[in-house]
């Protein structure tokens, strides 16, 4: 993926986190409801992740096609 093609899944994700959040909910589908938005997070967090990898890569003057999307145990783990 490059990195246009990482902003436009980027551009994705938050639309669907934003129809979510927005959305009014039955309370039995709360539980459904609430492990779609973690699932959205989670792989925004790796999007913007890759695109890390990436920029980093450039400035190193490495291939920045090399950078892959890390399993959501990794980028879940990091300490901001």
């Amino acid at each position: 993926m490059d990195n246009n093609q990482v902003h436009q899944k980027i551009a994705e994700l938050v639309s669907a986190e934003q129809e979510l959040r927005d959305s009014r909910v039955d309370q039995a589908k709360l539980p459904e409801h609430a492990e779609q938005l973690r699932a959205i997070e989670v792989q925004l967090d790796q999007c913007w992740d890759l695109l890390r990898q990436r920029q980093a890569r450039i400035h190193a003057g490495a291939n920045p096609d090399d950078a892959k999307v890390r399993p959501a145990s990794e980028v879940e783990g990091y300490k901001q």
